[in-house]
């Protein structure tokens, strides 16, 4: 949900009040008759409002202008006190008192009252106020104050008032002719209740800020430590963090969170504490960094060498190289690993965990660290990805994980290009020369680029896309420049080069082609006629197309467009469909969204894509259907189009029985059939229901209903549209995959065999991916700083959010179990099956 607020540290303004009138019934007789004043004399009253806070004064009072009053006193009148609101405490209080002069130099209070600024949630009052007078006294202004403002009364009078003050404030909505009736009603009710009010009442009016005005402490400068100068310092935000961390008390200041005990109103808390801010908390314990640097000096290397731990020890550094990517070590964890670094060296999973120990402000530890690569067994992708991060800023131990990255294949490093692409911003170029970056990284991907034109084609256009960020584009221009550069110096290298611009001049053509016909005001059939005869256009030339390899699969080289079978899906967007005709006459349906970002899909699909092949490698194939996504600029991209139907569709034209349906295409009455299905048909549906229930799970894909589940004549279920990940979902309750009661009844029912067959599926898949979590979880953490929507929510959880699904915690006996709950959660929810009713019904009023 979206709000908006101030912190009141942020309001360079004086406070100040509009004193209005004095209502109710008094008795000048009160505060008069001990002054032998006759009681027909005018009376002379004035106002003084004065600021407390923490029982002491905080301004001087000030008063109303001199007025002459007969019967109604009204004043009407601002009054401006001299301190601001961002220095005003948590306590801060009004103390106002109406006095009268009942001779010269003799005023007497009328009565008093104490407004305490800051009300529920610690947010400034604004808006019209009906304070409470207390007769003869003068307000105190005390934290237990004697003449509080507010007296709980349950009268009507009280209840209007209050809606009222709401209306003013905007939070009641405004309806002309109601609100003239309305109003005219509570003056006659407020007339009556003044015929019979006993007591006084004081109306003020606060200022109304266009945002609600929190109470945010201030921060006031500190003087810097370990310095003898006079000026002062203020402490950076990760020194607030780290000391507010220390405390244990949360950061109210920077985010807008209501204040916590340090800052309550003591009458909340019989305790109060004092908090003195130490900056030396943030800084490193001179006893115990004298230790570390005692512990990893040189001297300790040849006795380090030879450690081997023992079977207790043993056991922990196991649990430790464990751990998952996102774990954080312990002091003492660090130095265990450090002090057994050397027999570390030959277990693959330790380095990044080793790496993660060293000080790299402290040069002595990371020349140790540094000689220690070469000595260590040569790591997997995974652990390769991790040191690509921004948490590794060394060169020595970047160009390290590239060498190991060298190893992987054309096709496995395909697999990780889009992340690799991203891990560039965590390089820190500086440009070695006219032709070149010190970055190995960059140098690896120009070089596999250039000798790969399939490989150099995707990493063209992941390049493109950051070219267009405003932060980084700059950077990604360049490194797209050195591309181009080295492109041209290898054979047949301008072709290559005209290839990529012509590719370049293909999709700015589609996506005016989007843009012309989203502007043309007609019936969708009729916008179809016209995109047809777009296409034909020969300004256009979509309908021959010099031989291009197709970006989003420049395997297939295309050579034009059939109108004829080209069409406008029916949505918000109006994707275009469009035919590409191949050079070996095939045809290659594409999907061409203008107005979408389509980098969330790319991210999703790439995953699913590398599952897919972990799962293979396993011997588990799951029948999946990773089609390809490509964004070719932060607002449109290709999608390929595999011929399907949504599961809407097929339940609503066949009787809600999805056998029906792959009945119709692929029928069988063999002994090998199931429910007159082909039975290799219903093994593809199973095995493809199986693998997306697990993907989607792990990846918490929201949004599932029934028509972006689609489904292919040979049995293929699939997910398309994945623009709620990790865990969003715009439905209340969503279950943790979608499985409806139609699909489990193409099964054959809960109880059948076929049914128990796709839940072991589902078991194994959990498994095998469970057992790849780390390289998962690390394309995850590559991709926190990339422009992904739902990673950009909250980046610093994004990585966390992945790796609860895996449940990394349970065995995997535990984990299979917990799986298995999941399942059957999932098929007896009962509220996903009203939403899927409501959208049905949805999308039927929107036809």
């Amino acid at each position: 949900m979206d709000y908006s607020f101030c912190l009141s540290r942020n309001v360079e303004l004086p406070v100040s009040i509009r004193i209005a009138s004095l209502g109710g019934s008094y008795d000048r007789k009160q505060w008069t008759n001990e002054l032998d004043i006759s009681e027909g004399s005018n009376s002379d009253f004035y106002v003084t409002v004065q600021l407390f806070g923490d029982n002491k004064p905080l301004t001087v009072p000030v008063r109303t202008s001199y007025k002459a009053f007969t019967n109604k006193h009204s004043w009407n009148e601002w009054l401006t006190l001299p301190l601001k609101y961002c220095d005003l405490p948590s306590s801060a209080q009004c103390a106002i008192t109406v006095w009268d002069i009942v001779g010269p130099r003799k005023p007497v209070p009328v009565g008093g009252t104490t407004l305490e600024l800051f009300g529920k949630h610690f947010t400034l009052r604004r808006g019209k106020q009906k304070l409470h007078i207390w007769p003869g006294k003068e307000a105190d202004g005390r934290v237990n104050t004697t003449t509080p403002s507010k007296v709980k009364m349950d009268d009507d009078m009280e209840k209007l008032e209050k809606l009222v003050k709401r209306y003013h404030c905007g939070d009641i909505r405004q309806v002309e002719w109601l609100d003239n009736l309305a109003f005219r009603r509570i003056e006659q009710i407020n007339a009556k209740a003044a015929e019979k009010a006993t007591e006084m009442s004081l109306y003020v009016d606060l200022p109304k800020f266009d945002f609600p005005v929190v109470f945010g402490e201030k921060i006031y400068t500190l003087p810097s430590v370990g310095t003898t100068t006079s000026s002062p310092q203020q402490p950076s935000s990760q020194t607030n963090a780290a000391i507010a961390n220390a405390m244990n008390q949360p950061m109210y200041g920077e985010t807008g969170d209501q204040p916590q005990s340090s800052n309550s109103h003591p009458t909340d808390n019989p305790q109060n504490y004092s908090l003195v801010l130490d900056l030396d908390i943030v800084r490193d314990n001179p006893v115990e960094a004298k230790h570390r640097r005692l512990v990893r000096s040189h001297r300790n290397g040849p006795l380090d060498r030879d450690l081997k731990p023992n079977p207790k020890i043993r056991d922990e550094l196991h649990n430790i190289m464990s751990y998952p990517p996102t774990q954080t070590l312990t002091t003492e964890e660090k130095d265990l690993v450090w002090k057994f670094r050397f027999y570390l060296t030959r277990d693959k999973r330790a380095l990044t965990k080793f790496l993660k120990c060293v000080v790299w402000t402290d040069p002595t530890e990371v020349r140790q660290a540094v000689d220690l690569l070469p000595l260590w067994v040569d790591i997997d992708v995974d652990d390769a990805l991790e040191l690509l991060g921004k948490e590794f800023g060394n060169r020595s131990v970047r160009s390290y994980a590239v060498n190991q990255l060298r190893k992987a294949d054309d096709d496995d490093l395909l697999l990780y290009l889009l992340q690799l692409v991203q891990a560039i911003k965590f390089e820190h170029l500086v440009e070695k020369g006219p032709q070149s970056y010190d970055s190995s990284l960059v140098q690896f991907l120009i070089d596999r680029a250039i000798r790969n034109p399939i490989l150099g084609n995707y990493f063209h256009w992941y390049l493109m896309v950051e070219c267009e960020d405003k932060v980084v584009g700059k950077m990604y221009a360049k490194v797209a420049y050195h591309y181009f550069k080295a492109i041209l110096e290898v054979p047949n290298g301008h072709k290559r080069r005209d290839v990529l611009r012509q590719q370049g001049e293909l999709v700015q053509e589609l996506y005016k082609l989007a843009g012309d016909i989203r502007d043309v005001k007609d019936v969708r059939a009729k916008k179809i006629d016209k995109l047809r005869s777009m296409i034909v256009e020969p300004k256009r030339a979509l309908t021959n197309i010099p031989d291009l390899p197709l970006p989003l699969d420049p395997t297939k080289t295309v050579c034009a467009i059939l109108p004829a079978k080209s069409s406008i899906f029916n949505s918000n967007l109006q994707p275009l469909r469009l035919m590409f005709v191949c050079q070996d006459q095939t045809e290659y349906p594409v999907i061409f969204k203008a107005g979408d970002d389509l980098r969330q899909d790319q991210l999703v699909i790439q995953i699913i894509t590398l599952m897919d092949k972990l799962l293979r490698k396993e011997n588990l194939d799951l029948k999946l259907t990773p089609y390809k996504v490509l964004a070719t600029g932060p607002e449109h991209g290709l999608v390929q189009f595999v011929s399907s139907k949504p599961l809407a569709a097929v339940l609503n034209e066949y009787q809600n029985s999805i056998v029906e349906f792959l009945k119709q295409h692929h029928p069988d009455d063999g002994p090998d059939s199931v429910s007159g299905v082909d039975g290799q048909v219903m093994e593809t549906y199973i095995r493809s229901c199986a693998g997306y229930c697990v993907i989607t799970y792990l990846l918490g894909v929201g949004d599932r209903h029934l028509d972006n589940l689609l489904l292919s004549p040979d049995g293929y279920l699939f997910h398309v549209d994945f623009g709620f990940i990790l865990g969003r979902d715009p439905k209340p309750f969503p279950p943790p995959m979608k499985l409806c009661k139609e699909m489990i009844e193409a099964m054959g029912g809960a109880n059948s065999r076929h049914y128990n067959k796709f839940r072991q599926y589902c078991y194994t898949a959990f498994t095998t991916l469970r057992r790849n979590a780390n390289l998962i979880l690390n394309l995850f953490a590559l991709m926190v700083d990339a422009n992904i929507p739902d990673i950009k929510i909250e980046p610093d959880k994004a990585v966390v959010k992945v790796q609860e699904k895996f449940r990394l915690d349970l065995s995997e006996e535990a984990a299979i179990a917990y799986f298995q709950g999941l399942i059957s959660e999932s098929v007896n929810a009962l509220f996903p099956q009203i939403m899927e009713t409501v959208h049905k019904w949805a999308q039927y009023w929107r036809s």
